[in-house]
């Protein structure tokens, strides 16, 4: 069965975007600072391991602002594979581009995405989503890139998660240029 894995760029003080995240400021204020590794995505080390990675699974789901965000990916993330939206709300007649497809339902959105990838993994992006998964027991693992830096101020990925304990069982830890890249296993 595919594991949804989120993946997200992280400041040692749990910040995902800079202040004022916004169309046309789409990292914050600094926020670019998070993706300084990428610059070694196609190196044979651990940057460009984990960048492969994420470039091989084989489904996305995606928070709408996320989505919205990055100017909806063109309607494609990478390889045309499926974007699963998780929104609270969708409007009549928002008809997403390419292979996103907007879903309100978590745990529908999760048995879509997974049966979409196959045997694949489903790569997870922004807060909202891996909060929502996270809170339904649907998220299997996390690929934290952990940049060393404090950002100050910004969106924090884990800031609206609740009071609930979540325990998480370390993976792997691969030191990159600019980074340090935590898999955790979510613990049931």
């Amino acid at each position: 069965m595919s594991r949804l894995v989120l993946y997200m760029s992280m400041s040692l003080d749990g910040f995902i975007a800079g202040p004022d995240d916004r169309p046309g400021q789409e990292l914050g204020r600094d926020g670019g600072r998070l993706f300084n590794w990428l610059d070694d995505r196609m190196s044979d080390g651990p940057n460009g391991q984990v960048f492969r990675e994420a470039l091989a699974t084989g489904a996305v789901i995606s928070g709408r602002r996320t989505f919205e965000l990055a100017g909806r990916w063109q309607g494609d993330h990478h390889d045309g594979v499926p974007i699963f939206v998780l929104t609270r709300h969708v409007d009549e007649g928002d008809v997403p581009p390419g292979s996103a497809r907007f879903v309100t339902d978590v745990e529908e959105c999760a048995e879509l995405a997974r049966a979409a990838a196959g045997d694949r993994d489903v790569l997870v992006h922004g807060a909202g989503a891996a909060q929502a998964l996270l809170r339904a027991g649907q998220l299997d693992e996390m690929e934290i890139h952990l940049v060393q830096v404090l950002l100050g101020d910004g969106r924090r990925l884990f800031d609206a998660l609740g009071p609930g304990h979540i325990e998480l069982e370390p993976v792997r830890i691969l030191q990159g240029r600019d980074v340090t890249h935590l898999r955790y296993r979510v613990r049931r």
